[in-house]
């Protein structure tokens, strides 16, 4: 452990194409599924505290950083800095420690890798848990994504940084005070040669400037692979990233899936909200400690 107060270890791989990854091991019990977590585009592992230090030690929990975000390193092909790439980094962490299959937890653009992992190896996905995200996504939210995205703003102070949060996150979170984004600050930034900085590699959005925001795939069918596991789908009420059209849309497609609202949050819940704890702490106790590999995923 780095000091006494942590509850995990800090862990890290190296990928196939040389980078060194980093994440968070929170220790728990052989006896049941560990949770894998995958954070949102411009996050890191420390948005998952909450949620791993609740359920650890009864489950392991990996708090995975992607390439580009935390303490992994930065890729020099920028090209490289997208879900494809990000699915086979988690596939390896999974083969780097063991794990045939985990409860994935993926926030934003980690629910996105998730989807992309249930597409090309749906046997690693006992369950999962998607925050705010889907198979359509909404300009308008794209749109306040873009707006920040890659813009390297650095500040003297982490009140500064939290003011700065504050105004482009402001609408998501209406009901947040001064302490509420100073935490948030600290989750996003670090300091860095005296200054304070966003914790991410901001190449991380020439693949946004070159191939555009939204994905050229269909996601519909990732998500009825996904489907076909035990899930659980997070919505913040008033998202602008995940409408209510597309989150009633995911009900009909899979039927058997449990969906909750998390009242005025937008995008993303922190996981931490009454009504997320209590989703996901009835989702994982209804899980069994082990699930048998899916069946063949469904084409269309």
């Amino acid at each position: 452990m780095n000091d006494a107060r942590q509850r995990f270890s800090d862990g890290y791989f190296t990928v196939r194409d040389g980078l060194r990854i980093h994440y968070r091991d929170y220790p728990g019990s052989t006896d049941a599924l560990p949770l894998l977590c995958l954070h949102g585009l411009t996050r890191n592992a420390r948005d998952f505290a909450h949620l791993a230090e609740r359920h650890s030690p009864k489950h392991r929990v990996i708090v995975a950083e992607f390439r580009g975000r935390g303490d992994s390193e930065w890729d020099p092909i920028p090209s490289r800095y997208n879900p494809l790439t990000y699915a086979s980094d988690v596939i390896e962490l999974l083969d780097q420690l063991q794990l045939p299959q985990a409860i994935f937890v993926g926030t934003s653009l980690g629910g996105l890798v998730t989807m992309a992992v249930a597409a090309v190896a749906p046997q690693r996905i006992a369950a999962a848990i998607l925050n705010d995200v889907g198979p359509a996504l909404e300009p308008v939210g794209l749109d306040r994504i873009m707006a920040y995205l890659g813009t390297d703003r650095r500040f003297e102070t982490w009140e500064a940084a939290a003011q700065a949060i504050a105004i482009s996150q402001g609408p998501s979170f209406p009901n947040y005070g001064p302490n509420d984004w100073l935490a948030m600050a600290k989750r996003n930034c670090r300091e860095r040669d005296g200054e304070i900085v966003f914790d991410y590699d901001m190449n991380i959005a020439l693949p946004f400037k070159t191939g555009g925001a939204t994905p050229p795939i269909d996601l519909w069918p990732l998500f009825a692979a996904l489907a076909q596991r035990p899930l659980l789908v997070i919505r913040g009420e008033i998202s602008q990233l995940l409408s209510e059209e597309t989150f009633r849309k995911m009900q009909e497609v899979a039927p058997q899936a449990q969906f909750t609202s998390v009242r005025g949050v937008g995008h993303a819940p922190e996981l931490d909200e009454p009504e997320a704890v209590a989703a996901i702490d009835a989702f994982l106790a209804s899980l069994p400690s082990r699930i048998g590999a899916p069946p063949q995923a469904r084409a269309g």
